[in-house]
């Protein structure tokens, strides 16, 4: 059987999903994507047994078929392919044959029916959002999720879903990104979800700041979500408790100091030239509408830095990870940053001027 595609068509339906393809993999056809076609409509799916992403396009074809292809080979030959481009696939036996022009491509297959699924059974709770506000609440936290860390469920994000309030928040144990956004949901919905962090990589990926429902199915084990472009996103949840994140924002701030964010950052990149590079500490010594940034290293060199803040405060000194605070000036969007502190001891909490509507909390640290 033939089936005939647009080169363009076939290689944004592989670059949508190829994000989910192991380049290591226990199961040989996990390196495959699953072609489904019905009714001249070509089902595109990758899985890693974690994450599963299925997407549609339109091909000719007279008859349904069920087949698995190695992802990376095929994608990279039709990028190399010219724009535009017409393709037609042969399968014969265990081969797939890409014709394009007078190219051909012989690639191997594996059998349909071996290809894993991680569709889940039952979803419980059903809400639909904006695709732009996903985007927007990934966008504004996933830096701080944790990587590789003992505890597990670090390694991901939380939803915090409620019938007002869709919140996400990520932490890794020394800084904790927040950010949520306020809706009338018509379902009456309360729970909290962690989405592993491989799937908020590949979410935030994939959405766009289209205004197009996204609808989210929940279920115990399971988070489905399914775009109206025919995008359908499967994700296992991690089962575990999230920290409570509400304990760990400081309260009783009462020392704000007010920065221009582009100049903060600049500061602080100059600074950081000079600091330890182990542990990217750098000194913040807050006077009357002062900060001087203060780094120095093991080889005995320093950097001082000296910008102008709006503050009216007992002055204070604290250390900082420089990393971790250029990560949040990234993401504020504002021309002026709030720094908000209670002493020298105390986490920090940074917002932009005006708006709680994303908070970021930074663990001071001894230098």
């Amino acid at each position: 059987m033939v089936i005939n595609i647009n080169r363009d068509d076939l290689l944004k339906s592989l670059q949508q999903v190829s994000g989910v393809v192991e380049r290591r993999q226990t199961l040989p056809i996990l390196a495959n994507v699953l072609f489904n076609i019905r009714n001249s409509i070509l089902f595109v799916t990758a899985t890693d047994l974690e994450v599963e992403l299925k997407t549609q396009t339109e091909v000719q074809s007279e008859e349904d078929i069920d087949i698995t292809i190695p992802a990376r080979k095929l994608h990279d030959i039709c990028k190399a392919l010219p724009d535009g481009a017409g393709i037609s696939l042969t399968v014969e036996d265990q081969n797939i044959t890409l014709k394009s022009g007078r190219g051909r491509y012989t690639l191997g297959t594996l059998p349909a029916q071996d290809f894993p699924s991680v569709e889940p059974s039952t979803l419980a709770d059903r809400i639909t959002v904006k695709e732009k506000t996903l985007k927007y609440l990934i966008d504004k936290t996933q830096f701080a999720m944790a990587q590789q860390d003992v505890r597990y469920y670090l390694n991901g994000m939380l939803f915090d879903l409620s019938k007002t309030i869709f919140r996400t928040v990520a932490t890794d144990g020394h800084r904790l990104a927040l950010s949520q956004m306020k809706m009338d949901l018509d379902e009456d919905i309360s729970t909290q979800i962690i989405l592993p962090r491989k799937a908020i990589i590949e979410l935030s990926r994939i959405l766009t700041d289209s205004d197009e429902d996204l609808v989210i199915e929940i279920g115990s084990n399971h988070i489905r979500m399914n775009f109206a472009n025919g995008v359908v996103f499967i994700s296992k949840l991690i089962d575990g408790r999230f920290p409570d994140y509400q304990r760990v924002m400081p309260s009783g701030q009462t020392q704000i100091a007010l920065a221009d964010r582009q100049e903060l950052k600049q500061a602080l990149l100059r600074a950081s030239i000079l600091s330890n590079e182990k542990y990217r500490g750098i000194r913040f010594k807050i006077l009357t509408n002062s900060l001087e940034l203060l780094a120095h290293n093991p080889e005995q060199e320093e950097a001082e830095e000296v910008i102008e803040v709006n503050y009216d405060g007992p002055e204070m000194t604290i250390g900082f990870n420089v990393g971790y605070l250029t990560d949040v000036l990234n993401v504020i969007d504002t021309d002026i940053v709030e720094i908000a502190l209670v002493d020298s001891n105390s986490s920090c909490l940074v917002t932009a001027q005006d708006s709680d509507d994303s908070q970021y909390v930074v663990m001071p640290m001894r230098l």
